[in-house]
Protein backbone atom coordinates (compact mmCIF):
# COMPACT_ATOMS: atom_id res chain seq x y z
CA UNK A 1 0.00 0.00 0.00
CA UNK A 2 3.13 2.28 -0.25
CA UNK A 3 2.06 2.87 -3.96
CA UNK A 4 -1.07 4.51 -2.63
CA UNK A 5 0.72 7.68 -1.55
CA UNK A 6 3.04 8.26 -3.82
CA UNK A 7 0.13 8.15 -6.82
CA UNK A 8 -1.22 10.57 -4.92
CA UNK A 9 1.99 12.65 -4.90
CA UNK A 10 2.22 12.42 -8.54
CA UNK A 11 -0.78 13.44 -9.31
CA UNK A 12 -0.88 16.13 -6.86
CA UNK A 13 2.59 17.68 -8.52
CA UNK A 14 0.98 16.96 -12.20
CA UNK A 15 -2.22 19.13 -11.15
CA UNK A 16 0.02 22.01 -9.46
CA UNK A 17 2.32 21.69 -12.48
CA UNK A 18 -0.62 21.80 -14.89
CA UNK A 19 -2.08 24.63 -12.80
CA UNK A 20 1.31 26.99 -12.84
CA UNK A 21 1.38 26.28 -16.78
CA UNK A 22 -1.94 27.29 -17.33
CA UNK A 23 -1.85 30.41 -15.37
CA UNK A 24 1.41 31.32 -17.17
CA UNK A 25 -0.20 30.98 -20.80
CA UNK A 26 -3.40 32.93 -19.44
CA UNK A 27 -1.19 35.54 -18.27
CA UNK A 28 1.05 35.89 -21.53
CA UNK A 29 -2.32 35.35 -23.69
CA UNK A 30 -4.08 38.51 -21.99
CA UNK A 31 -0.81 40.48 -22.41
CA UNK A 32 -0.43 39.68 -26.13
CA UNK A 33 -4.18 40.34 -26.62
CA UNK A 34 -3.53 44.12 -24.95
CA UNK A 35 -0.78 44.35 -27.15
CA UNK A 36 -2.35 43.70 -30.35
CA UNK A 37 -5.37 46.15 -29.27
CA UNK A 38 -3.18 49.17 -28.71
CA UNK A 39 -0.93 48.60 -32.24
CA UNK A 40 -4.47 48.59 -33.55
CA UNK A 41 -5.89 51.41 -32.04
CA UNK A 42 -2.78 53.37 -32.90
CA UNK A 43 -2.50 52.56 -36.18
CA UNK A 44 -6.15 53.80 -36.60
CA UNK A 45 -5.17 57.00 -35.04
CA UNK A 46 -2.27 57.51 -37.34
CA UNK A 47 -3.07 59.98 -39.90
CA UNK A 48 -3.28 58.46 -43.20
CA UNK A 49 -1.76 59.59 -46.37
CA UNK A 50 -3.33 62.23 -48.49
CA UNK A 51 -3.53 61.16 -52.09
CA UNK A 52 -5.76 64.00 -53.62
CA UNK A 53 -2.77 66.25 -51.91
CA UNK A 54 -0.41 65.08 -54.52
CA UNK A 55 -2.97 65.84 -57.86
CA UNK A 56 -2.92 68.87 -59.81
CA UNK A 57 -6.27 70.62 -60.05
CA UNK A 58 -7.18 73.14 -62.53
Amino acid sequence: MIWVPILFGVFKFGALGATIFLSIKSHRDGEEEERQKKEAAARSEAPLPNASSNVQGP
